[in-house]
């Protein structure tokens, strides 16, 4: 196992409450993880930390085997990628713009660039003829896929995904839920896809962390969470999960 991703006791506190506790985690070259949890549970405070926008009050956060610094992070930050809802873009720049927006400010040539947006919108089975648009004239799930575009595009080692799905009508959902499976697949990345959803995350991840009040609660596939919970709040959690949604054998628990 090749870990990109390890935080070791890591914590974190805002305005003297803890939102982390002690929290160790390690992700590996091409293991996805999902993470899932009640608003609160500190699912995204643990993105932050490993983007090194954050620093922990205790414990450690190391990527590729080397602890983020103030000194490295931004060099570091540059073999990380991180999707948001809706693509995260930047309104006044086309598709094209900004796919390619942190390897122009990197300085990488035209021709370079060119072919690495032509590997990415095969990748990403995004439209040809819609990278000269800007976000307000595409899609939901149009936007998104230039959101992953744009992570992709230095090739990162490791990526972090906040809900990234959460705001797309349910086909389209359920089309790139599909698409992200094969692309993490394909790349052999190590992934972090933080989710409110159970069925999503297990669809992504064989591995699923179960949060609450900033600690573990469970960790294991899905399965085990089903069969043997290691508390009444796991049992609470899946079985409102399920009340959800409707039954559909291929994406719910």
């Amino acid at each position: 196992m090749d870990p990109i991703l390890e935080l070791a006791g890591a914590s974190k506190r805002y305005q003297g409450k803890t939102v982390l506790w002690p929290f160790d985690l390690t992700v590996a070259r091409g293991e996805t993880v999902a993470l899932i949890g009640p608003s609160g549970s500190g699912k995204t405070t643990v993105l932050r930390l490993a983007l090194g926008l954050l620093q922990p009050d205790a414990g450690s956060v190391r990527f590729r085997g080397v602890p983020l610094t103030a000194a490295n992070v931004q060099a570091a930050r540059r073999q990380m990628a991180y999707v948001v809802q809706d693509g995260g873009l930047f309104p006044h720049l086309t598709a094209a713009q900004n796919v390619a927006l942190m390897a122009r400010y990197l300085g990488w040539t035209d021709t370079r660039i060119a072919a690495r947006r032509a590997e990415l919108v095969e990748l990403t089975r995004f439209p040809l003829d819609a990278l000269d648009r800007y976000p307000g004239q595409l899609s939901g799930g149009q936007r998104q896929r230039v959101g992953i575009m744009r992570a992709l595009f230095l090739d990162p080692d490791l990526l972090l995904l906040d809900e990234p799905l959460a705001a797309i009508d349910p086909l389209v959902r359920a089309e790139l839920q599909d698409d992200l499976s094969a692309i993490f697949t394909r790349l052999d990345k190590a992934v972090v896809v933080v989710t409110h959803d159970l069925a999503e995350a297990a669809f992504f991840a064989r591995r699923v962390v179960l949060l609450r009040d900033g600690r573990i609660v469970q960790e294991g596939p899905l399965e085990a969470l089903m069969r043997t919970p290691a508390d009444p709040f796991v049992t609470r959690f899946v079985e409102a999960q399920r009340r959800l949604a409707p039954a559909d054998p291929g994406r719910t628990p």
